[in-house]
């Protein structure tokens, strides 16, 4: 072999280890480092099932190449129709939770449950920003008196007026703070008396059950609207009144719903576990079982919630509500003598109380079906 050979086959060394420099230090920057087999495997099940969480091509394919130049087809078949190792497997559990994540999102922005989040935004910037939205102040809107009385849509009354020449838009977005306000408080508070009697009767069981569930049945058995009017009648005819009333008729519903839900999940081994190992009453109560039986009682809730709105202004349109409160079921009541004359007095407070309900049904529809093991797939 002459000089010429030589140096030609000690360039061609160098330039080799040159490049294997190259192919370390950029292989290095790479996010993955590919160490063994697993690695390899690894990042092809996040190339096939998490492409977002891919920063560079390092990851794909061409991680084969690099470190199986021969074998990497023999590789990819391998993994796909043999036994997968016990880390395989634990990565494709993890890779499916956070998928299941991620589906219960996609389950819950629904159209139908768009539409409803869209129509209960719009309610809540009329409640947020009615002092700016509103043409007229509150008090214009509620105990000040003006000239012409149910007047026909114009430029200054968009919507036409109700009695006393109040502007009927002016008492749409008012009313919108009174109505949610009332619902969402009145829900509250039955939602959080329910869910702590009905754990504590699912959870001691025996003769605490048995006395809470018979008061609640007792309580049950009388029709919704005529007891919340005998309460409101002994109390007085007021907001607040109104808002218990509504908060009594709710606690046996969630009552019964918690302790279902509770008792399905009582017996499960976590549970023993939890009191094998010391854990106290009111740690398994509420830090255990509540949180895992939440579903069903916050899709009842939001239910509710648009049922409430509409019980609460059914009381109003009786005239079970205070006279000075811009409430729409009050301005139905006002304007229902004078339906002929001036429907838009009783037409636009019915429509934004049966939008309200119709967007919180909807949402209670996506909640259901993202959350409710009976509805998912």
């Amino acid at each position: 072999m002459n000089k010429k050979q030589l140096k030609t086959n000690d360039l061609g060394a160098s330039f080799n280890q040159n490049i294997l420099k190259d192919r370390k230090k950029t292989f290095s920057k790479s996010p993955f480092k590919e160490n063994n087999r697993f690695d390899t495997l690894k990042n092809i099940l996040r190339f096939l099932f998490l492409p977002n969480q891919l920063t560079s091509s390092y990851t794909d394919w061409n991680v084969l190449n690099r470190e199986h130049d021969e074998n990497s087809l023999k590789i990819y078949f391998k993994f796909f129709f043999s036994k997968k190792s016990e880390k395989v497997l634990s990565l494709e559990k993890e890779i499916a939770k956070n998928k299941s994540k991620r589906s219960i999102f996609r389950k819950l922005l629904t159209p139908l449950s768009i539409v409803g989040l869209i129509i209960i935004l719009i309610m809540i910037t009329l409640a947020v920003f009615a002092p700016w939205l509103s043409p007229y102040s509150y008090l214009d809107v509620a105990i000040n008196i003006f000239a012409g009385d149910f007047e026909a849509p114009s430029s200054a009354h968009l919507f036409g007026t109700t009695e006393f020449g109040r502007d009927v838009l002016g008492r749409l977005i008012w009313g919108s703070r009174a109505s949610l306000t009332s619902g969402l408080i009145a829900i509250s508070l039955g939602l959080i008396i329910g869910v702590i009697i009905g754990l504590i009767a699912a959870y001691f069981g025996g003769f605490i059950d048995n006395l809470i569930m018979r008061i609640i049945d007792i309580i049950m058995s009388f029709p919704g609207l005529i007891l919340a009017m005998v309460i409101i009648g002994i109390l007085g005819k007021t907001m607040e009144n109104i808002l218990i009333a509504f908060s009594i008729l709710l606690i046996p519903e969630f009552a019964r719903l918690t302790r279902g839900s509770v008792l399905q999940e009582k017996n499960k081994t976590y549970i023993e576990a939890a009191k094998v190992s010391g854990a106290r009453d009111f740690k398994i109560m509420f830090k255990y079982l509540l949180p895992n039986s939440i579903s069903p009682i916050v899709i009842a809730a939001t239910f509710d919630l648009g049922s409430t709105i509409l019980g609460i202004a059914s009381l109003n349109f009786i005239g079970l509500g205070e006279p000075n409160i811009v409430e729409w079921g009050r301005d139905i009541n006002v304007g229902a003598a004078m339906l002929q004359v001036a429907p838009w007095a009783v037409l636009w407070p019915g429509f934004f109380i049966s939008i309200t309900v119709l967007g919180f049904m909807l949402i209670g529809d996506g909640l259901r079906d993202a959350l409710d093991p009976r509805y998912i797939s």
